[in-house]
């Protein structure tokens, strides 16, 4: 239950008592071996880490690396004496078994916030970096979370957001650093990055300093993963396999079948 913008801004102001620097609205429009190029001028270092997670596809060198997955959170107005009859005593992390699932939580002020895929991917690799999330999504999960507790009907969608995550071809986080070069990078979280983004911190660390380390070793470091299909193969091949997954979801719920063949054509087509 990790407040994600109290976690950056924690970071942030830890690492500048130590003396590092932080530029903010810079953007990097390209990234090669020793320099980092921003429209005010390129930054020159002996390692470049592309940590760029589901904005790597606006690298044009980088552009099938990891597709930029948007995923959409919906949160209620403060609950109130509803929690007596939804009975969400404990503050447990929610999420579900279905192909095309959820993820919810208690939130400190006393709501839910609820999240799942709204429209996936759109076409090309674009990014929607405003955080919009369309109307049929909210509604889409809306309708999934007063399915699962009817009395927070009572309430509405105080707020909706969306984001996007960074997914490799073959939905594993990588994190690698090539010394000859000094380029390195880390990511194709998934949506797991919250956490592991602290752990491939800590990977990049020990492999820049060559440290011979459990980190070092682990099987991520120095993985390399295809990249993803050209389109339009890239857009089909996404809204195709969501399109199965949800369809999967629904013959399973109405009880045909433990894992609905539709699932696993899905799951041919993800390479998981």
């Amino acid at each position: 239950r990790i407040q994600p913008a109290k976690l950056a801004r924690g970071l942030a102001r830890a690492v500048r008592d130590l003396g590092v620097e932080i530029f903010e609205r810079t953007p990097v429009t390209e990234i090669a071996p020793g320099r980092a190029r921003t429209p005010y001028g390129t930054v020159r270092a002996d390692y470049v880490i592309r940590a760029t997670e589901g904005f790597t596809a606006e690298f044009r060198q980088y552009h099938r690396a990891w597709l930029p997955m948007n995923s959409s959170m919906i949160v209620t107005e403060p609950l109130g004496e509803l929690w007596d009859e939804i009975g969400w005593e404990g503050c447990e992390l929610l999420g579900d078994m279905a192909h095309y699932y959820m993820y919810a939580q208690r939130t400190a002020d006393g709501r839910i916030a609820f999240g799942g895929r709204g429209k996936p991917y759109l076409y090309g690799s674009r990014v929607d970096d405003r955080g919009r999330t369309h109307s049929w999504t909210i509604e889409a999960l809306w309708e999934l979370l007063t399915g699962m507790f009817p009395a927070v009907r009572a309430s509405r969608v105080a707020h909706a957001w969306s984001g996007v995550l960074g997914v490799p071809r073959d939905w594993c986080a990588t994190v690698h650093v090539d010394h000859a070069t000094g380029v390195g990078w880390a990511g194709g979280y998934t949506g797991h990055g919250v956490t592991t983004t602290n752990l491939a911190g800590r990977t990049l660390r020990d492999l820049i300093l060559r440290r011979d380390t459990e980190l070092a070793s682990l099987p991520w470091v120095g993985r390399r993963v295809r990249g993803w299909e050209v389109e339009p193969l890239r857009w089909i091949g996404v809204h195709a396999m969501y399109d199965l997954y949800r369809r999967a979801d629904a013959r399973e719920r109405a009880g045909l079948g433990r894992t609905s063949v539709l699932a696993r054509v899905a799951d041919s087509i993800t390479g998981r």
